[in-house]
């Protein structure tokens, strides 16, 4: 058995004042001040000793960013003088889809490593939007299993960017036939890319994501133009994101990845050609909106030699250039499926980006049919970026991302990774699945709302009945 791939952590605390969820009102006249197990010193998380720039800083109320709502210290205090609210500041994080939930989790999970969790349960709709009307089957939760996915067990996260031959032909002495093409893979579902409508324009932040994913093994889309300087030492991790010409300008480039992107468009079969004569086993990826035509866009690339294509949702998770653009479940799904119905779907890889905000976005967008995911705005949070958009009007950064250093930057990102995969392998383990790759398209092992309600509710009560 090959040996575990595993992330290394370390804490990497906030540069800036972050924005936690709830405040502690605390009444302290009618404190005894000389309570021998305080409920501040009996808690469980050290959230009070350990909690970043808190009472320090911020006086009465305090603001405690890494509380995990198990409401301990409110409920045993005897004296009964704290209280708690939700920070003000906190509601005015993100917007519909990026929520403030989505945001603070991202910031812990990026300070800590560890995955999130909350003692006060979760209190939100039993159903939303998207993903969030998807559910995976947890069935194998219950087995027993040996010490546990973190230990012996073994679970292969892996996935493959590279073309893979239909079958295998051997000769009369058994020796392999077939001429098998160069295999490129990346140890997770999940690749980096920059975002194309926030974050500040600058080096540090690109070389914090490159260093991240040259140190993790996977890999970063990126702007030809901006490979410079220490960039360039890690070429091999990055996937340059050419136009249907400019690619000629940047041939040494080319040597030096191992992947590279172009548009969808006319001529993209002879680009792919030209490309793969400067380097014979240069692996391509071609670019395409996630619109209402994307499933006959994967079937017409088929033929074009390429292998993987990248589809770009907006950053909502849905559709472009659509009247009424779904979200990512099921257009995934739509261009998945079209690939099954023409026999074609394990030869070229399927990659989205665009709204993947939680690690169980992953998982579901492998369920309904992706080898793999691109993260961009989420690496933005992880730098303790907040989604205000002032950046897209030339205003200041709050987040301030220009002015953290690669090292701190990659730190984060690493963190983040490891928390994300650590929850896809909880999710896998829960499934009884030993690989990733074997979940792609598997609809089976997930509920979606609408079916659930059509076959238990519908013979009741009829159908839904959408007004307005």
């Amino acid at each position: 058995m090959p040996k575990k791939y595993h992330i290394a952590t370390k804490p990497a605390p906030p540069r800036l004042h972050p924005v936690g969820k709830y405040a502690t009102v605390e009444f302290r006249e009618d404190c005894a001040g000389s309570c021998r197990k305080c409920v501040k010193k009996k808690c469980v998380y050290n959230i009070f000793a350990d909690n970043y720039y808190h009472m320090s800083q911020m006086g009465d109320p305090e603001y405690l960013y890494t509380c995990n709502s198990c409401f301990r210290c409110v409920q045993e205090c005897t004296k009964g003088i704290f209280s708690r609210v939700v920070n003000p500041e906190y509601r005015f994080l993100g917007d519909d889809y990026w929520t403030p939930s989505i945001i603070h989790r991202t910031w812990y999970q990026a300070h800590t490593g560890s995955i999130p969790v909350s003692g006060a349960g979760y209190r939100g709709p039993f159903v939303g939007e998207g993903f969030d009307s998807m559910w995976t089957d947890m069935s194998e939760i219950v087995r027993p299993t040996r010490d546990g996915i973190h230990g012996r067990e073994y679970i292969n996260t892996m996935i493959e960017l590279s073309r893979r031959p239909m079958g295998l032909t051997f000769d009369k002495d058994m020796n392999l036939a077939t001429d098998v093409p160069p295999i490129l893979e990346a140890p997770f579902p999940m690749l980096f890319r920059e975002h194309g409508e926030f974050g500040v324009d600058t080096d540090n932040v690109r070389l914090a994501m490159a260093r991240a994913a040259s140190s993790l093994g996977t890999f970063m889309f990126i702007d030809p133009g901006k490979v410079k300087g220490e960039l360039k030492d890690h070429a091999a991790h990055l996937i340059p994101e050419f136009t249907a010409e400019n690619w000629k300008n940047y041939p040494d480039l080319v040597k030096a990845c191992q992947m590279v992107q172009i548009p969808y468009g006319p001529g993209v079969k002879d680009t792919v050609n030209q490309l793969r004569d400067i380097k014979k086993d240069l692996f391509i990826a071609v670019a395409a909106p996630l619109d209402g035509d994307a499933a006959k866009t994967a079937v017409d690339l088929l033929d074009a030699g390429i292998d993987t294509i990248h589809f770009i949702a907006s950053h909502h998770g849905k559709e472009v250039n659509v009247a009424n653009p779904r979200y990512l479940r099921d257009a995934i799904r739509d261009v998945h499926v079209a690939l099954v119905e023409n026999a074609a779907r394990l030869t070229v890889n399927l990659l989205f980006s665009g709204g993947i905000a939680m690690a169980e976005h992953v998982v579901k967008s492998v369920i309904c049919g992706a080898d793999g995911v691109v993260l961009d705005a989420t690496l933005l949070l992880a730098l303790e970026c907040r989604l205000c958009g002032r950046c897209k009007d030339g205003l200041s950064c709050t987040g301030k991302l220009e002015a953290a250093d690669p090292d701190f930057g990659k730190n984060r990102i690493t963190n983040l990774m490891a928390a994300w995969r650590n929850q896809i392998l909880e999710i896998l383990g829960a499934m009884g699945i030993r690989e990733a790759r074997r979940l792609r398209g598997e609809v089976g092992r997930s509920m979606w709302f609408e079916n659930l309600e059509k076959e238990n509710f519908g013979p009741l009560f009829g159908e839904r009945k959408v007004i307005g």
